[in-house]
């Protein structure tokens, strides 16, 4: 598959996507077509075809073919910390399952991935139905079993001088005016 004009289209898609949930307040329903291209133009993953049953790619290591199973979600500002994933069927045959967390612009953040055994082990785990019954794993569940495979480059940070810095530090504390502490003794 030539990846060059799919990215094209993509490219104009996302700018449509961003149109829409700002008409809408609603997203347009393409981040998992966004996130297969997205861990293929960055990880250099090879795309299956489409409707392959378990996983979404293949790449090559060791010299094994090893079946990813690639789920994306973008992650606005402010979300819920509880969101979940995309189904994960675990009967089906995959080896690894990548996550790709885009943001409002639906451009890649981070990419996790996690071994086959850690996912089945999360997702079959008692005590949730939505883990259990749809196979859907929680997004900071997936973070703790998975490892970073990607992270996106910080922008850099304005550079502070000493005396600026020496000032910022000296600022005087806002008063907890209207401010109460919480059974745990944090401020609210």
């Amino acid at each position: 598959m030539t990846t060059e004009p799919v990215l094209a289209i993509l490219a104009e898609v996302k700018k449509l996507a961003q149109r829409y949930r700002a008409l809408t307040g609603k997203p347009l329903g393409i981040t998992g077509e966004v996130a297969e291209y997205e861990a293929a133009r960055i990880l250099g993953v090879e795309l299956a075809p489409a409707r392959q049953a378990g996983y979404d790619a293949t790449e090559v290591r060791d010299g094994q073919v090893v079946r990813l199973q690639i789920k994306g979600r973008c992650v606005l500002e402010g979300a819920s910390p509880g969101q979940r994933m995309g189904s994960i069927d675990i009967k089906k045959e995959f080896d690894a399952v990548l996550l790709v967390l885009l943001d409002e612009n639906l451009e890649a953040k981070v990419i996790y991935e996690a071994p086959r055994e850690a996912v089945v082990a999360a997702l079959s785990k008692p005590g949730s139905k939505s883990r259990n019954e749809r196979g859907a794993l929680g997004i900071s569940k997936f973070v703790s079993i998975g490892a970073v495979r990607w992270q996106r480059a910080v922008p850099a940070q304005p550079i502070i001088s000493p005396d600026a810095a020496r000032s910022s530090r000296a600022a005087p504390e806002t008063p907890n005016i209207g401010r109460t502490k919480s059974r745990t003794g944090r401020m609210g």
